[in-house]
């Protein structure tokens, strides 16, 4: 079967991508507006168009649409404003509560607002300027690298640097000074299209030739 992308639109070809790029990491991304002040309000929202790029800087990136009624999503206009992202992986058992978060909601409601109290809180991040998700056990403290807009609709670039990472010691051990994370006990969300999400298999190693 072969699809000839000139044929279908936008939204048909977003479907095509979304179910056949799999899985995807899910950045799960808080923000804040106001930062630092007493009006400061936490935006958390998933993104699966997003990928690490470089690590020298140390960069991730993730694509955000606009919202259903066409205004800038608060994760972008929240990062513009004060250059500050942690940005979150979940794991298989918070996938309720990724869903909810997705929800659209005013500039001034925070998602962490609809979500039962002990479900998820925010803890402070060491040498960082935002909190951190407690029930999370990867927070990656970025700052803003660049933000770039594409495409016809537009869709927004956002380029991170990571400054500081957490990782949940119970999950990491040394192999001759080399930090070993357990992505088996981690157990990470993944996304797949429509409303479909994974976990992941029993990793298996393959070592790569000389």
């Amino acid at each position: 079967m072969i699809l000839n992308f000139s044929e279908y639109s936008a939204s048909q070809r977003y479907h095509l991508m979304t179910q056949t790029i799999i899985p995807r990491p899910i950045a799960w991304a808080l923000t804040a507006s106001h930062l630092g002040t007493e009006k400061q309000i936490l935006n958390l929202a998933p993104f699966s168009y997003f990928t690490a790029i470089s690590s020298d800087p140390a960069l991730l990136m993730l694509s955000v649409g606009k919202k259903p009624t066409s205004e800038t999503k608060d994760t972008l206009t929240n990062v513009l404003e004060n250059k500050k992202m942690v940005i979150h992986i979940a794991n298989q058992d918070q996938a309720d509560l990724v869903t909810q978060t997705a929800a659209t909601l005013p500039h001034d409601e925070s998602e962490l607002s609809m979500i039962a109290q002990n479900e998820l809180n925010t803890v402070p991040f060491e040498h960082f300027c935002l909190p951190r998700l407690s029930q999370c056990d990867i927070a990656y403290g970025c700052e803003l690298y660049e933000v770039k807009e594409i495409g016809n609709a537009p869709q927004t670039l956002i380029f991170v640097e990571v400054k500081t990472l957490y990782v949940n010691k119970n999950k990491v051990t040394q192999d001759n000074g080399r930090i070993k994370i357990c992505a088996e006990s981690i157990s990470p969300l993944a996304r797949l299209g429509a409303n479909e999400y994974a976990g992941i298999t029993k990793p298996f190693t393959k070592n790569r030739p000389a």
